[in-house]
């Protein structure tokens, strides 16, 4: 994955969230904390999950915005926000968000090295367990 992606200051790892909505909002204002995205991305990535669930299992979620929201982002970016406690994404517990901002059909690319590693259960197990930025950095970049 392209080392520019991932700013240390979007990875958040002791996170709480009451529920998936504000899991997903959490994600959204990293992303605009890290100058990645306008404040409209936040909503346009609770649209994407209302249409269809970011959730890709063994505790991770993927929230990212619709294509009508492209024009919301500025560069190219991921945050990785994790969830001790759990978050009930419909009826599923996750451990993991890792938001996805990405222009140009930018999205596809990003998803599929993101699932390349979520995919080796090691390397996904370090990230849901990971307790330093550094170590999400290693995995990630």
């Amino acid at each position: 994955m392209r080392d520019d992606l991932l700013d240390p200051r979007a990875v958040r790892l002791h996170e709480s969230a009451a529920d998936r909505d504000a899991a997903i909002r959490l994600c959204g204002r990293v992303l605009v904390e890290v100058g990645a995205v306008a404040e409209p991305y936040v909503e346009a990535m609770l649209e994407r999950e209302r249409s269809i669930s970011t959730y890709v299992g063994e505790g991770v979620a993927i929230p990212h915005g619709t294509d009508a929201s492209k024009e919301d982002i500025k560069r190219d970016a991921i945050c990785v926000v994790r969830f001790p406690g759990g978050v009930d994404w419909d009826g599923e517990q996750v451990t993991l968000c890792v938001g996805i901002a990405a222009r140009e059909g930018g999205h596809v690319p990003l998803l599929a090295a993101l699932a390349e590693i979520l995919l080796d259960p090691d390397r996904a197990r370090a990230l849901r367990e990971a307790s330093e930025v550094s170590q999400v950095m290693k995995e990630l970049v």
